[in-house]
């Protein structure tokens, strides 16, 4: 399902929140890298109506480049979360997964911390505003996947 590029607008910004609080552990990792960052600022200004789809779906791209080229893995979760959050320019499921990349980056970042991930969900829903979730929950159910990322996505589904 394709949502009208008002409501992608919407979860922009929603999505760019959830990825930029894990943007520090990527740059942490690689400090003059600023694909991730790149990608988060191009999806605000697309939320804006000042960058066009492509644009910023290049800039997804580029961040998702940045994280297949870190040896880090709690960074490149990062660098998949602000690729994600791009990607809602274009397609708003991938709102839910800027929002599970970064709770996946901060349990990652957080190996001692049993309830990172838990947190970062609950920092996302609880900063998803009432239309922000009318959006979401347009959206078709998250297919069934294994793993960590899979679970997170569907807790934020049912969460809603």
């Amino acid at each position: 399902m394709t949502l009208s590029e008002d409501d992608r607008r919407v979860l922009a910004v929603w999505a760019a929140d959830c990825a930029e609080r894990t943007l520090p552990v990527f740059e942490a990792q690689i400090p003059g890298d600023t694909r991730p960052r790149d990608a988060i600022d191009g999806l605000r200004a697309f939320a804006r109506g000042e960058m066009r789809i492509g644009q910023v779906r290049a800039l997804s791209a580029r961040a998702h480049a940045a994280a297949r080229e870190t040896g880090d893995a709690a960074a490149a979760a990062a660098a998949r979360a602000a690729g994600q959050a791009a990607g809602v320019a274009h397609m708003a499921a991938h709102a839910r997964g800027a929002a599970a990349y970064a709770a996946k980056a901060a349990g990652l970042a957080a190996p001692g911390d049993p309830t990172a991930v838990a947190d970062e969900v609950r920092w996302a829903l609880s900063h998803a505003s009432p239309t922000i979730r009318d959006v979401l929950r347009r959206l078709p159910p998250p297919p069934r996947s294994a793993g960590t990322l899979g679970a997170v996505i569907s807790d934020l589904h049912t969460k809603l």
